[in-house]
């Protein structure tokens, strides 16, 4: 099962998932999407967070109120951290996680330890929690299906954008040569490099 949030404190709204339990959070780790942002709490044991970010877009690109919507509900989702104040929330691209086989269930480290940012959350907001709950959909996604399905778009997508490339290449091409083509005759017209018939005939000749 998995949790899925709409948070609205921008437009167009943003969706916030996480799993049930650890082997959920298996799923998630296999089958995020690379605009899908990861939170935990930091050092603590924690639901499994994720944002998913609008395509194109970057960790950069989350609106700062998104931000603290997502530390809010994992804190929330912290059997520790829902009880302390101050804590830390870390965030990194969904490409940046690292999961191998000696890990245990829902366990995860990172690739590249500069991309984990941190937001430090002062105290629970209940304002944001219950406007979060209240968005609350229990679902029982393919999550496999889902994303090989994005992946085909995706493919298609640069496979297009690909095509339209080498269709402006030919075009272009093509201009370029039209164009030499015309300088060429234009340069023969030129009066220099026409033969005339001044000064060639007499005209008694015909008489």
């Amino acid at each position: 099962m998995v949790f899925y949030f709409k948070s609205a404190v921008v437009s167009p709204p943003y969706t916030i998932y996480m799993g049930k339990d650890k082997y959920e959070n298996e799923d998630l780790i296999k089958y995020g999407w690379p605009e899908d942002i990861w939170f935990h709490v930091d050092k603590l044991s924690s639901a499994h967070v994720y944002l998913r970010m609008p395509k194109g877009t970057t960790i950069e690109d989350m609106p700062k109120d998104i931000l603290i919507d997502c530390a809010q509900l994992v804190k929330n989702n912290s059997i520790q951290g829902c009880k302390m104040n101050n804590i830390n929330v870390v965030y990194t691209p969904w490409g940046n996680l690292k999961k191998t086989a000696d890990m245990d269930v829902g366990q995860i480290g990172f690739h590249r330890q500069k991309e984990v940012k941190i937001v430090a959350v002062e105290k629970k907001i209940n304002e944001i929690i219950n406007r979060l709950e209240k968005t609350k959909e229990e679902l029982y996604p393919d999550l496999a299906a889902e994303k090989e399905s994005r992946d085909r778009e995706e493919r298609n997508e640069k496979k297009a954008e690909l095509q339209e490339q080498k269709k402006k290449e030919k075009e272009e091409t093509k201009k370029k040569k039209e164009t030499e083509e015309l300088r060429n005759y234009s340069s023969l017209m030129k009066s220099d490099n026409m033969t005339t018939n001044e000064g060639g005939y007499d005209s008694d000749e015909f008489m």
